[in-house]
């Protein structure tokens, strides 16, 4: 049986008080990212699964089905799919549901879409997105569990640092009891 393991994270948060218009180019006529209203629970958990398992995400692969369900089917909650030829091969999820912010509360890609040069470019549209509800801020947290380099991504696309603090992360849930 599996047991709950948490780990001390250095957490940090970063935020965009003006929009920043988007610099790269569209990486080629293969690529879409298109708006999925209400995804089901089973391709939401995957698509976060395949993007974040490497970087221990857990939280949502272990939230109550009722629970996620409220968040996803929120008007104001957006998950936007990045796929190649087809194939998703990245996600990020838009939380609009704080008045005059927005937050980028989950993003990333695959392992098939990282060290392309992709990331950045995902994150500003992603960015470009957000910024469409006109609000006060955009802001995103990431951990030194993310990628070793998501913390420099964000910070080269405009978004500052506001606050660090440490937090004890789950980076194992405990097996389902039977």
């Amino acid at each position: 049986m599996a047991r709950e393991e948490r780990r001390e994270s250095v957490v940090t948060f970063l935020e965009m008080r003006t929009p920043r218009g988007a610099t790269r180019p569209w990486p080629g006529a293969g690529f879409r990212i298109e708006r999925v209203a209400s995804p089901s629970l089973r391709f939401y958990r995957y698509l976060y699964d395949v993007v974040g398992a490497e970087w221990h995400w857990v939280d949502r692969k272990v939230m109550p089905d009722a629970e996620l369900e409220e968040i996803l089917t929120h008007p104001d909650v957006e998950v936007h799919v990045l796929s190649e030829g087809g194939i998703p091969i990245g996600y990020g999820e838009l939380d609009r549901r704080s008045e005059r912010s927005v937050q980028i509360a989950y993003f990333g890609l695959a392992p098939e879409g990282i060290g392309r040069g992709l990331g950045r470019w995902f994150l500003e549209q992603m960015n470009a997105r957000a910024w469409r509800s006109w609000p006060e801020r955009v802001w995103v947290r990431t951990c030194d569990l993310d990628h070793p380099r998501a913390l420099a991504n964000y910070e080269a696309a405009g978004f500052r640092v506001y606050a660090r603090r440490l937090e004890a992360l789950l980076i194992k849930p405990s097996a389902p009891s039977a």
